[in-house]
């Protein structure tokens, strides 16, 4: 009598199941109801919308980021107007940060930078290859030895002198006299029309 019920406890067997049918009850009872699947199926749906809005905010968030803000557009170019820099003056605009000259030239000063022979020139540049039209010039107003800002008409040659270190440049910005090794630099710009340049 004790041998066979220990032979029933050690198998684990219970009288009456089925573990096939009571699974197959399960499934039939959890598909009963089909509000339960549609709920599931919300849910489902819900996140991956909600996963996809997140990676698009992320995407263009990176995205923005990469551009350039609305004030670095601003500094990347400068327009100035040219109608009220009188023949033979010279004004001072700033473009991203630096000073930017900007000179009316008279016809004897584009002759004189003209004459200039190659020869006499530290760093050999023609007047031509310096301007777009012979009355405008436009420097980087910024001397090339040490970054410093040159004084307009000024110095050995009537174009800018740099006090720092004693440079000379002339009326075409090229370096003639002193410790800058090249001439002033001539930035990026276009004549948008007759009387106003884009710098940048």
């Amino acid at each position: 009598m004790f041998a066979s019920s220990s032979s029933s406890a050690s198998t684990g067997v219970i009288s009456g199941y089925n573990s096939q049918d009571s699974y197959k009850k399960y499934l039939k009872e959890k598909d009963a109801d089909p509000t339960k699947r549609t709920f599931s199926y919300f849910v489902l749906t819900g996140n991956r919308f909600v996963y996809t809005a997140a990676v698009r905010l992320i995407v263009l968030k990176f995205i923005h980021s990469m551009s350039a803000s609305a004030d670095v557009l601003a500094l990347a170019s400068a327009e100035v107007d040219l109608s009220n820099i009188a023949e033979g003056t010279a004004i001072t605009v700033k473009w991203r940060g630096k000073p930017v000259f900007i000179r009316h030239r008279p016809a004897a000063e584009i002759e004189d930078a003209r004459s200039v022979a190659l020869s006499e020139l530290r760093d050999p540049q023609t007047d031509d290859q310096r301007v777009q039209k012979p009355e405008w010039l436009v420097l980087l107003g910024v001397c090339t030895h040490l970054g410093c800002v040159p004084i307009g008409d000024a110095g050995d040659y009537a174009g800018w002198f740099c006090p720092c270190h004693g440079s000379h440049y002339d009326t075409s910005g090229r370096i003639r006299k002193g410790p800058a090794p090249t001439n002033l630099e001539v930035p990026v710009y276009r004549f948008i029309d007759e009387s106003k340049i884009l710098i940048g």
